[in-house]
């Protein structure tokens, strides 16, 4: 009995073992047969993926997942390959990859171990750190003048649980509400419903840019962690991953990345020509001459 208990539990191991190799989302071989590739992309993520003046989505992602496009068309001996293009947000980007709606999501998501359970991420493409933006006519100066105020994060975002444990952590207990994406979240804060917006300073940054008065809203002095974004894409695929990796660090090693990068963060982009004036930091820098995926 005990033999026979022992092979029962082996061949169920290996099947097991084989209905997860089966499982395992083989993104290539997806395009190959679907003759497309899907991208996720945000419409108010600036300057990652945002919809300009013509209702184009556009950014640095988006210039990014064009070079990675091109090496899968390569690869496949597909040179017209169809691309599709998906409306992502913070709530459904991650569900939609993962069960294979998405092939990749080209946009502003940051790398954390939480969300490695679920999705894989390439090799950081920024590195960011949430801050507080409020109006410069409201007089607050520091995190701690927030106590008691109502704040607003964006639902399905990262800012979402640090909120919560700053409001904790500094006894703040702040009211926080949930906006279904970045404009509103900022149309919040705008029209006085919310005393500061958290979110990561770049999408901030973006998103100031583009109101009709940007000098009217001011970043808190007080960051939080630090957060590394890359393109995310469905997990268990090591031959999509490489792909993508390679890609980027292709990129990176000949200064595309870099020249990409003062398009996108020093440079007027659409759709109101604004210069985001956001030059590229150490800690950027060092991922860019050192590639990796790897977070705290």
């Amino acid at each position: 009995m005990r033999a026979l208990r022992t092979t029962i539990a082996l061949c169920m191991v290996a099947v097991t073992t084989a209905f997860g190799h089966a499982a395992a989302a083989q993104t290539l071989d997806k395009i190959r047969q679907a003759k497309a590739i899907t991208i996720g992309y945000r419409d108010s993520s600036v300057p990652f993926s945002f919809i300009d003046g013509d209702q184009k989505p556009v950014g640095i992602s988006m210039d990014l997942c064009q070079v990675i496009v091109d090496r899968i068309k390569q690869k496949l001996g597909m040179p017209d390959l169809a691309v599709k293009l998906q409306p992502v947000n913070s709530s459904n980007r991650i569900p939609l990859i993962a069960n294979g709606t998405v092939d990749i999501e080209c946009g502003g998501t940051a790398n954390n171990p939480e969300r490695q359970k679920v999705v894989a991420f390439s090799v950081a493409t920024f590195v960011s750190q949430p801050r507080w933006l409020v109006k410069t006519s409201s007089g607050l100066k520091h995190a701690s003048d927030l106590k008691g105020k109502t704040v607003v994060v964006t639902a399905g975002s990262n800012a979402v649980g640090f909120a919560q444990r700053i409001s904790q952590e500094q006894k703040l207990d702040l009211s926080i509400q949930q906006a279904k994406d970045h404009s509103e979240s900022m149309l919040m804060l705008d029209t006085g419903r919310a005393a500061a917006f958290l979110e990561d300073d770049i999408l901030l940054a973006g998103v100031r840019a583009n109101m009709p008065n940007p000098s009217a809203f001011v970043f808190l002095p007080e960051g939080y962690d630090t957060i590394y974004y890359g393109l995310m894409f469905r997990k268990d695929d090591p031959q999509f991953k490489a792909l993508v990796d390679e890609t980027l660090v292709d990129l990176m090693k000949s200064g595309q990345f870099t020249a990409s990068y003062h398009k996108w963060f020093e440079s007027p982009i659409p759709p109101r020509g604004v210069n985001l004036q956001f030059p590229m930091t150490d800690l950027l820098k060092a991922r860019v001459a050192s590639p990796s995926d790897k977070v705290s």
